[in-house]
């Protein structure tokens, strides 16, 4: 998809290496500039805006991680409410191109959510992102081969395609990325460990497990159905399934109500 320069010559094969060599240096290079000097708790959105600056046709990005079990995928940060709010989507309705690009370990790209293919793909999906204002999304895998870290998830405002160049840039930054979330966990200078840059991650993490426990007892279900109960009732009320989270454990919401 991005092997002609601008004239449409065909670039051999030196050549589109050495350019994916410094391409992969200057997005490596931004990355560790954007988020230097950060506090541990403002690296996530140094994190994001850096991603957006390195991909400006894109109109907002987010980078989710997913938990260990029940499925859960968790927002580590969002350039926008758009973009916030396609994750917490899919998340939810379980389907959109961020689950599927986990499930295939590759790149899912749905150029115009309005027709099929793509409408068809995920009918609820689609419908509740077009509503929110995305008109194209781009879902790439963070993780090495077998593993699923998360997520880099882009959209557009408009249906629209990646240029080859585009989806290599894309590429490239989703592996700095992946990079950067295993390995600034680890950069703390503090002795003590008190404060990771995933340390809010986690903790939304934690409520939503607690919340699906508390569900499991009240309503004698099990873990999925639990976990479902608490993303359908997100989806209805369009809160986050945290936002929920937060309200069963703090017992201002009870889904035995329901």
């Amino acid at each position: 998809m991005g092997g002609d320069d601008p004239q449409g010559a065909p670039r051999d094969g030196g050549d589109a290496q050495e350019e994916t060599a410094a391409e992969r240096t200057r997005i490596a290079r931004e990355l560790i500039a954007g988020v230097r000097g950060m506090s541990p708790s403002q690296m996530p959105n140094a994190l994001c805006r850096t991603c957006v600056s390195l991909l400006p046709v894109v109109s907002g990005l987010s980078i989710s991680v997913m938990a260990d079990s029940l499925d859960l995928g968790v927002v580590l940060c969002a350039s926008d409410e758009v973009a916030a709010r396609l994750a917490e989507i899919q998340y939810t309705l379980g389907e959109g191109p961020c689950q599927e690009a986990l499930r295939l370990r590759a790149p899912v790209f749905a150029a115009d959510l309005t027709r099929p293919p793509d409408a068809r793909r995920w009918p609820l999906f689609s419908t509740q992102a077009a509503k929110a204002g995305a008109g194209a999304a781009f879902s790439l895998p963070l993780g090495g081969t077998g593993i699923a870290l998360g997520t880099l998830d882009l959209y557009m405002d408009v249906p629209g395609f990646l240029s080859g160049d585009q989806v290599r840039t894309a590429l490239l930054v989703a592996d700095a990325v992946t990079l950067a979330v295993t390995a600034l966990d680890h950069a703390s200078s503090d002795p003590e460990g008190v404060v990771t840059w995933l340390a809010g991650v986690e903790a939304d993490r934690e409520k939503v497990h607690q919340a699906t426990g508390m569900i499991m007892v009240q309503l004698d279900v099990s873990a999925e159905e639990a976990l479902l109960r608490l993303r359908a009732r997100a989806f209805a009320q369009g809160r986050t399934t945290v936002e929920v989270a937060r309200a069963v454990i703090g017992r201002t919401l009870d889904l035995r109500d329901d």
